[in-house]
């Protein structure tokens, strides 16, 4: 490990102690993880302690674990990354919480420490469905409201269960269930075996 990276690291297991679950590198960034009863009190020290200064968040994105390792996965299913950013000290870090309940999957809203992460947990909560306790404006933002689901999950149907259009007759947008007709999604060049000699011929005359 990189004589910055084992600083930092050592800076962090004397500030949070038995508050981080792991620790650990990976692709020159430290990641730790700690329990979700501890995130607002870790991220506030994470801002603000001297020799940290992660003033910046720069991105927060959902993760589902269930098929995780091929499903040898065994821990909580859902998980939130935050990857923050000292822009005094030069330095990252990728910070993981995971959510204590697999079928109501809660986490403390960050926006009070990052006003950033606004956004991001609501792309979360659309497409993971969790929920961030204390956000100021909790709702969908890349589905429509009416949307059922939430369609990153690992168990979402990769066609939809439903699609919306604009239906003349009743003069509104309607739903209704999928209705995606088969076809063919093997490229051309190999479900033809001669495919280069048919347009070859073509191209010679």
């Amino acid at each position: 490990m990189p004589p910055r990276l084992e600083s930092l690291k050592n800076t962090l297991s004397e500030r949070f102690g038995e508050r981080i679950v792991s620790i650990g590198e990976r692709l020159d960034e430290i990641t730790i993880v700690v329990r979700a009863v501890d995130l607002l009190e870790v991220c506030v020290e994470l801002r603000d302690g001297a020799g940290l200064g992660f003033e910046q968040l720069i991105d927060l994105c959902g993760m589902d674990y269930s098929t995780y390792g091929d499903g040898a996965w065994d821990g909580m299913r859902y998980a939130v990354v935050y990857h923050l950013l000292s822009v005094e000290l030069n330095q990252r870090i990728r910070l993981r919480v995971f959510a204590p309940d697999d079928d109501l999957p809660i986490l403390a809203s960050v926006t009070g420490v990052w006003p950033s992460a606004d956004w991001y947990e609501r792309e979360a909560f659309d497409l993971f469905g969790i929920v961030f306790t204390d956000h100021p404006d909790l709702r969908r933002i890349l589905t429509d409201y009416g949307f059922v689901g939430h369609p990153f999950r690992k168990d979402f149907p990769l066609s939809g269960t439903v699609e919306m259009r604009y239906d003349p007759d009743q003069q509104r947008v309607i739903y209704q269930p999928v209705t995606i007709e088969p076809r063919e999604i093997v490229p051309r060049v190999i479900r033809e075996e001669n495919y280069a000699d048919s347009e070859r011929k073509v191209r010679n005359g």
